[in-house]
């Protein structure tokens, strides 16, 4: 009897020492998280859609460094009329139908201009920058874009207002992609109900180019449409 006592003892000390373990195991890897600051987007679909970047460092708060593109459940159901100037916030809400000198697409339009080969295709789908002053210890993850296969991603050049640096970045970035031609074909998109794209277009007509288009319903619309998305990599 005592040895059978004496057993039982053991055994529970064992799956105690076990259940300590895997509890202080499971506390380090939770800590550990904290130190992980993930620029993401949230997904949708196929991982690009916007949502507030998660910021995961310990006792931190920051204001998401980019728009946030969820939708508005605010916004208008009747596309409003188009504005004169840029669109400076809100920017995750119902589009205007124009866009004046500019050719608006839609999503079977895109897709023919996409298999021919006849158009450059440019996404203005923002990205959060990595934040200052980060703790020492802490690890970024650059987010992963789904997007059109074969787009260009020019992340940040879709706001109402650029930097002079983003500014001279997306002309650049033009002049790069057209080879110069001011009557390259471009289409410029993003997410559907997006202002950002119908900026970038807007800007790009007023850099001076001729043949600017704008496929209003972006990768929302061609998945509709039962074409993938692809994982592509942000121009620097």
């Amino acid at each position: 009897m005592g040895l059978r006592c004496s057993i039982a003892v053991i055994a529970a000390s064992a799956l105690l020492s076990v259940a300590i373990h895997c509890a202080f195991h499971s506390a380090a890897l939770a800590r550990a998280a904290t130190q992980v600051f993930d620029g993401m987007y949230g997904t949708h679909a196929d991982n690009s859609a916007a949502g507030k970047p998660v910021f995961l460092a310990q006792g931190q708060s920051a204001a998401p460094p980019v728009p946030d593109l969820t939708l508005s459940h605010d916004a208008p159901k009747e596309p409003p009329p188009e504005p004169a100037g840029y669109r400076m916030e809100d920017f995750r809400s119902t589009v205007p139908l124009t866009l004046k000198d500019a050719s608006v697409l839609t999503a079977d339009e895109a897709a023919d201009l996409w298999n021919g080969e006849r158009a450059i295709f440019i996404d203005v789908y923002p990205q959060a920058p990595r934040p200052p002053n980060l703790p020492t210890g802490t690890y970024w993850r650059d987010p992963i874009h789904r997007s059109i296969d074969g787009a260009h991603w020019l992340a940040n050049v879709g706001y109402g207002a650029l930097s002079p640096e983003m500014d001279a970045f997306f002309q650049r970035q033009l002049e790069r992609l057209s080879k110069g031609r001011r009557d390259a074909p471009l289409v410029f998109f993003c997410l559907k109900d997006c202002w950002m794209s119908w900026n970038a277009a807007k800007r790009a007509l007023e850099y001076g180019y001729t043949n600017v288009m704008w496929f209003r319903d972006g990768t929302d619309g061609w998945q509709e449409l039962g074409y993938p998305l692809v994982e592509v990599k942000k121009v620097e």
